[in-house]
């Protein structure tokens, strides 16, 4: 996100270039046009979030569309994923020195034609290319969604209502693409979802010519040195985005190739790290990244990542175990679609109010609240049961993020412009690795839970008990007409005991990760309760100083 189109009167180059003496400032739009950029805001974030969810909720229907199997699939998710972590960083710089204007358009146009590509893919190795490309061609969209909500509103609004209503907006891709995967799917599959991207994507083509956005003067920012510089992060970010997203599928541990990836991005960030610490105008201050304050900051951010996979990760996979399609929990997800909606709202009403840090007790009390519920799920738990719990964290996931957003953008801002930069390193790394981090870690949870909860119940199952023995017999009468072998039937009704064994062994897993995902949003919810607290001593405690010095 960039705050070029948030305070261009107020911007300041980052080299020596002479700018106009006077920046005219922004001319105040009326209801209508500001409504239109609005609704474009959302169109751009809508059109982006698509292009990467409906790959991954439709992710076993497309196994049969392009013959792959679970992990060779994966690699699409990873390669979207690979330049989407880091190109808004360089995109900033090429903004800046080419001209927002430009940007926005030839940005459109790239999407555009990236759509076109997926509509032509019928085999796996060509989709991975044009995923690469889309995730690069998808970086800049979201960058647009945001500066087209900023634009809607007057600066003195930008860092309250603008963020929290573009943040918002980032939330509602998830639950759409559940929503209307079905129908597309049933219309044409893999071809139809692309199709109905291609369409968004050329709704958003002649938007972005017919609204212009305020532009800052163009400064030459540019370095030879930046050059390698984002190529070594997009590198690091890169290898760090596969590794995430397909250690848990091929296994940590067993894939040499995985640990080759991660020490290749430990690698360039060392060589990034020698670069830039000696630079005086550096692509990445990396002094300043390690502040307390930032450190405090990703700390919020990356525990905003863990405890909102709760829901995408996390329950999206939980359905898929109880054997739920996209059709059956198409009403869930128009109530957290609704639900996301209803807490950003209401993020954005606390947002103009002193009552800010209220939002965060909300959120992170709505999402303990919501996991606690969930970890209580069995075999016959359905979509209904999950009504409350899922609106609950939507709602706060929805009311999490602005809050700490506005705070830390006011703080880069305060510091200069080059400093946008900074934070996007730290909003970027934490929203797009943090992500995927949250997400593997929460599987591999899952994973190791299944095991351990696989062997306790294994561990009760012998033939000489006869509950055992009659429900194995229960469970081979299914094949009594067509087996007449008797070691053969039992054989059988003890296949299908082991395959009920192993579904409650990942039912009892995904409730450990839910109850997980709550303890640690209680935790977070104490510690924040504490830092506000002792805010509070804190001040009190100094106000009688001040009074007595005056």
């Amino acid at each position: 996100m960039s705050a070029t189109a948030a305070h261009g009167e107020d911007w300041k180059p980052e080299t020596a270039e002479a700018l106009p003496a006077v920046v005219p400032p922004p001319v105040q739009m009326g209801p209508l046009r500001a409504a239109v950029y609005m609704a474009t805001s959302v169109l751009l974030f809508v059109t982006q979030g698509l292009g990467l969810n409906l790959l991954n909720a439709n992710i076993y229907q497309l196994q049969g569309s392009l013959s792959a199997t679970t992990a060779e699939i994966a690699w699409l998710s990873a390669a979207y994923m690979a330049p989407y972590a880091s190109l808004s960083i360089g995109l900033f710089k090429i903004r800046s020195q080419f001209g927002l204007r430009r940007f926005a358009e030839l940005s459109v146009v790239c999407f555009v034609l990236a759509s076109v590509l997926n509509i032509f893919v019928s085999d796996l190795h060509p989709a991975i290319v044009v995923r690469f490309l889309s995730g690069m061609a998808a970086a800049p969209l979201s960058t647009l969604g945001f500066l087209y909500m900023l634009e809607a509103f007057p600066p003195a609004r930008k860092l309250s209502v603008g963020i929290s209503l573009a943040l918002m907006n980032t939330t509602l891709a998830a639950p759409l693409a559940r929503i209307i995967s079905p129908e597309l799917m049933d219309l044409g599959g893999w071809h139809a979802l692309y199709v109905f991207e291609l369409g968004l994507a050329l709704i958003v083509l002649p938007l972005i010519y017919l609204l212009p956005l305020t532009s800052p003067p163009r400064v030459k920012v540019i370095q030879r040195l930046d050059i390698l510089s984002y190529l070594l992060l997009a590198a690091c970010f890169g290898c760090l985005a596969v590794f995430l997203t397909l250690g848990r599928i091929y296994w940590w541990f067993e894939a040499p190739w995985l640990g080759l990836l991660l020490a290749l991005a430990i690698a360039c960030l060392t060589v990034l790290c020698l670069i830039e610490l000696p630079r005086k105008v550096p692509l990445v201050d990396l002094r300043w990244l390690v502040s307390r304050e930032n450190l405090h900051m990703a700390a919020v951010l990356l525990l905003f990542r863990v405890v909102s996979s709760e829901q995408t990760t996390t329950a999206a996979n939980f359905y898929m175990q109880l054997g739920l399609l996209n059709d059956q929990t198409q009403t869930l997800y128009a109530i957290i679609l609704l639900a996301s909606i209803a807490g950003g709202l209401l993020c954005t009403v606390l947002m103009m109010t002193r009552y800010v840090e209220t939002a965060h007790v909300m959120a992170l009390a709505l999402i303990a609240s919501g996991a606690l519920l969930d970890s209580q799920s069995t075999s016959l738990t359905r979509p209904e049961q999950m009504y409350l719990s899922q609106a609950m964290v939507a709602a706060g996931a929805a009311m999490f993020l602005p809050p700490v957003m506005s705070k830390g953008f006011a703080a880069a801002l305060s510091k200069g412009v080059p400093y946008i930069l900074n934070f996007l390193v730290i909003f970027l790394f934490t929203q797009s690795i943090g992500s995927l981090c949250a997400s593997a870690a929460l599987g591999t949870f899952v994973t190791i839970r299944e095991k351990f909860h696989s062997n306790v119940l294994v561990e009760h199952v012998l033939l000489t008990d006869p509950a055992v023995a009659a429900r194995v017999s229960q469970l081979s009468s299914v094949y009594g007409k067509v087996v007449t072998d008797l070691s053969l039937l039992k054989a059988e009704g003890l296949v299908l005991l082991g395959q009920q064994i192993t579904r409650e062994a990942n039912i009892l897993a995904y409730n450990d990760a839910f109850l997980a995902v709550s303890m640690t949003a209680f935790a977070g919810l104490l510690l924040l309760l504490g830092h506000l607290v002792l805010q509070k001593f804190v001040f009190r405690q100094a106000t009688p100083v001040a009074v007595s010095q005056t």
